[in-house]
């Protein structure tokens, strides 16, 4: 971030290529990094941040697509690339650009003045006629970047160059986490990697770019054992696809300025253009493409089989310990929750919806149902409803089971479900049946630590009362409950629900042998960021 600031004071001289693409580097890795923290840490400076340099970083883009496309023709055709640069001189001594922060106008420099000499004849009209309304747009471009420069908050970036390094710290670079964030960009790559490779298209080269360079990024910013040893050949690749895209732009930029008197010389350049974009995308898919392809070795680094689910998991627990103010309250919660979701079901009942998704969802709805009490204590289990559904679901959990945990955290108090609610009443009968019955069990789990003490330490369904029909009442044994405690009325309550979708009475009764109750220990969210 401080290093932001000082290209700032750089790129002020005269927005020179060298300077504009250091800034913009320099930017591009402080919002690559806020990326990665936001994806494991809510902390709204984070974006915030991001947010701040977003227009600066895009008007020195369109600026630094100007000056690109001008070097490529310096490739391409040498001799036009001196012609244009005389005449970007002369347009310099012409027309000078303000200096950013002073008001003052720049004179020309010594080169400048040095290169404004008679423009020799160009071998190419096109490479001429396109270099001189390059050198138009760089000089607006350069205004446009001026202005940016001059909006730019550097008081408040340098503020965040303070606080959010303590912030990111909490997190442990190499940690798993962000080898699993890694493998969740390296999986969105590699799709669009082959969807690229279907057709070569301009979007499709353009989207497989920006997914490998966010992939990239991560494993730079957060994964420096990887980083030592995947460095080059990520950049290398990022590289190549970046050559195709400028080609590409030049092309579309040329054909819309109507630069080629002929259409000879509009075939000419359309040969050149196509044989360097060729060579760029064979020598990528000579690296990217077969059971030794740097995909493979890449993905052999990553998290394999069951650690995806857990790191998943472990990820939903540090984002909810940020906001959670009583996260080992929730972790209690989805305890109690799972033990009488699998003491249900060894006792033959049946959830609604079939499989481990159900079991999955109540998890996710247990850990983060109070994620909402960072917006206030007030209608949180709606916060918390709207702030799950936003989060996205990170590798290795279903979009549906997270959807499905979000209206389960909605009703983990409050009004009882309805299938008339907005929540519920698009999802299809038997879904609607199931989340009710998930918000049930959670519902109960919640309120036997509605102390938030963790007296109520385990719970289960004595197993010759649950096989009772009809008016069998379902009873559970809850280690540390006292039918005169504090939350035995809660208890009383909430368990209505349950009663409901079971159709019996549920009677909660303390554990046979019981240990007297104690205190447990409680620990604190930062702990949890600690132990990721």
């Amino acid at each position: 971030m401080l290093r932001v600031l000082e290209e700032c004071e750089r790129v002020s001289a005269d927005f020179a290529p060298d300077p504009v693409h250091d800034l913009r580097v320099s930017l591009r890795r402080c919002r690559s990094l806020a990326d990665g923290l936001m994806a494991l840490d809510p902390d709204p400076n984070f974006k915030a941040m991001k947010k701040s340099g977003k227009r600066l970083f895009q008007r020195l883009g369109d600026l630094r697509d100007v000056q690109v496309m001008m070097e490529w023709v310096e490739k391409l055709y040498p001799t036009e690339a001196s012609v244009g640069r005389a005449k970007v001189a002369q347009a310099r001594v012409e027309r000078a650009i303000p200096s950013a922060g002073s008001g003052q106008v720049l004179p020309p420099s010594p080169q400048a003045l040095q290169n404004n000499q008679s423009i020799p004849d160009s071998a190419d009209p096109a490479a001429q006629a396109l270099l001189k309304i390059l050198a138009a747009r760089e000089r607006e471009q350069k205004l446009e970047a001026h202005a940016a420069l001059e909006e730019f908050d550097r008081k408040q970036w340098r503020l965040w160059s303070k606080s959010l390094p303590a912030r990111a710290a909490r997190l442990r670079p190499g940690s798993p986490l962000f080898k699993h964030l890694a493998l969740e960009r390296w999986t969105a790559a590699r799709v669009l990697h082959n969807r690229a490779l279907r057709n070569r298209s301009q979007v499709t080269l353009h989207s497989l770019r920006i997914g490998l360079k966010r992939f990239r990024y991560i494993v730079e910013n957060f994964l420096p054992t990887e980083q030592k040893a995947w460095s080059y050949d990520l950049k290398g690749m990022q590289d190549l696809l970046g050559e195709v895209h400028d080609l590409d732009v030049l092309w579309a930029t040329a054909i819309s300025c109507h630069v080629f008197p002929d259409e000879d010389s509009r075939r000419r350049w359309r040969q050149r253009i196509l044989a360097e974009r060729t060579k760029r995308i064979d020598r990528y898919r000579a690296k990217m493409i077969g059971p030794a392809s740097l995909w493979q070795v890449w993905r052999a680094g990553l998290p394999q089989g069951k650690q995806i689910q857990a790191l998943a998991t472990r990820r939903m627990k540090l984002w909810a310990s940020s906001l959670d103010p009583d996260f080992p309250h929730s972790e209690r919660v989805a305890a109690l929750a799972l033990q009488l979701y699998d003491g249900l079901v060894a006792s033959g009942w049946q959830p609604s919806v079939d499989g481990i998704s159900p079991r999955s969802s109540l998890l996710a709805a247990a850990l983060l149902h109070d994620v909402g009490k960072s917006k206030g204590e007030k209608g949180h289990h709606k916060a918390s409803f709207d702030l799950i559904r936003a989060h996205g679901n990170p590798l290795g959990w279903k979009p549906a089971d997270l959807q499905r945990a979000a209206i389960v955290a909605r009703f983990h108090r409050g009004a009882l479900p309805s299938r008339k609610h907005k929540a519920l009443r698009d999802l299809l009968p038997d879904e609607q049946k199931g989340t009710i019955q998930l918000a049930a069990i959670l519902r109960l789990a919640n309120a036997l630590d509605a102390a938030h003490d963790g007296h109520i330490r385990r719970i289960q369904i004595e197993r010759d009362q649950i096989r009772a029909r009809g008016n069998g009442a379902l009873m559970i044994a809850a280690e540390g409950y006292s039918p005169l405690g504090s939350s035995a009325q809660t208890i009383a309550a909430e368990r209505h629900l349950l009663e409901t979708i079971l159709r019996r009475p549920v009677v909660i009764k303390p554990m046979p042998n019981s240990p007297i109750p104690r205190k447990p220990h409680v620990g604190t969210a930062s702990s949890a960021a600690r132990r990721a």
